[in-house]
């Protein structure tokens, strides 16, 4: 290190070796590529013309190639000689719905069917435009209610981005019962146990609110994620985006596995707890229901 604090390396003979550059600052590869245009990113407003992503969208870019990257890590889960049917219940402005479509049929070549599902008729009416501007023949959406859906028999992956509440449970639900080979959830908004939950041990903190909310919150995934188990899941819970961006940033991840069976105590361990903070909700009664329980 010279007086001026530039630091170098010396060989014995005293010849001065540069250091390398250790900096970090390398671009990061995504998915959908940020410098060409990708024609549903342009057309939804993410990209321009050129394939610049605009800089108030640089949040949904992230997010989006996000989402595919949990997808991308489940793909030797899903059949790559069969179609696949994907579902994408309260779509929306459909950012992820095109996104998946894209990737698995576009990119991969994976011959897919995709729906997408909302209850907002003009939201369904611009999409359907869309999709047929262009030219994503297998790529269709329909307005209705995830509790009341019946438009298929089989389905190989559901994917739910912020359902609102009880809505979450209604699409697990579904999943399980079409058998769905991968289940990717990010839940939002979860009331019922909020209102639900009791704990006399818990009581010194359960009376403030917000944190109230937050485990309620913390605990509706977590049983969520232990109901899937005992339906013969691969259940994680992952971070979906960063946290400065949303607190709403959980993602259930669910690979259905051929005759896996949960550990015994899985059961007795959910009703244990459901039991002792009253937590019992709809995803366990829909499940118990189905299976005249």
């Amino acid at each position: 290190m010279n007086k001026k604090g530039k630091a170098s390396i010396k060989e014995r003979s005293g010849r001065a070796i540069p250091l390398a550059n250790l900096s970090h600052n390398r671009k990061k590869r995504y998915i959908l590529p940020e410098d060409e245009p990708v024609p549903f990113l342009v057309e939804l407003g993410v990209q321009s013309q050129s394939g610049k992503v605009l800089d108030k969208k640089q949040k949904k870019f992230r997010q989006i190639n996000r989402f595919l990257e949990f997808i991308r890590d489940v793909l030797p889960k899903l059949p790559r000689d069969e179609r696949l049917t994907i579902l994408d219940f309260g779509c929306g402005k459909s950012y992820l719905t095109f996104a998946v479509y894209y990737y698995l049929k576009i990119q991969m070549g994976y011959a897919v069917r995709m729906i997408g599902l909302d209850l907002k008729k003009d939201v369904i009416r611009h999409c359907n435009e869309l999709a047929k501007k262009l030219g994503y023949e297998d790529l269709a959406f329909y307005e209705g209610d995830i509790s009341s859906f019946e438009g298929v028999d089989r389905v190989d992956m559901v994917m739910t981005l912020h359902a609102c509440d009880t809505a979450t449970d209604y699409a697990l639900y579904k999943a399980v019962r079409w058998g769905a080979r991968v289940i990717l959830s990010v839940p939002c908004c979860q009331h019922e146990m909020n209102q639900k939950i009791q704990s006399n041990l818990l009581q010194p903190v359960l009376k403030y609110g917000i944190v109230k909310e937050r485990i309620a919150s913390l605990l509706t995934d977590g049983l969520r994620a232990s109901l899937l188990e005992q339906e013969g899941y691969d259940v994680q819970i992952l971070e979906f985006i960063d946290m400065e961006h949303t607190p709403k940033n959980l993602l259930i991840r669910a690979v259905r596995t051929e005759g896996r069976r949960p550990a015994e105590n899985v059961r007795e361990s959910y009703e244990r707890l459901c039991d002792e903070m009253c937590l019992h909700g709809t995803l366990e009664y829909l499940l118990r229901e189905n299976k005249g329980e």
